[in-house]
């Protein structure tokens, strides 16, 4: 799992058939802060209703995907599984 933040919709007239229904997000990963980690945006199947400045967890794994959706159809790596509501750090160095 990577904690990532929503930036963007993507809209689609065509989309492969077993995505259809399926809304696409774009997401960059962050660092426990919120901090955008790296520059490279991905693209991410949502089934669970997240929009854009939200926090949340992805999966980046095909098989992970295929799992959730059930069949292996969809051309899909990435899928958002979770929005994440708090993070509580503990410091260790206490």
């Amino acid at each position: 799992m990577i904690l990532a933040k929503v930036k963007g919709n993507i809209v689609s007239t065509q989309k492969n058939k077993h995505l259809i229904s399926h809304k696409l997000l774009i997401v960059q990963e962050v660092d426990f802060h919120g901090n955008y980690i790296g520059r490279k945006d991905t693209i991410a199947l949502d089934m669970i209703d997240s929009g854009i400045g939200d926090t949340v967890l992805i999966a980046k794994e095909g098989d992970a995907v295929q799992q959730i959706l059930g069949h292996k159809n969809a051309p899909v790596n990435t899928i958002v599984i979770a929005i994440v509501d708090d993070i509580d750090l503990v410091d260790s160095n206490k």
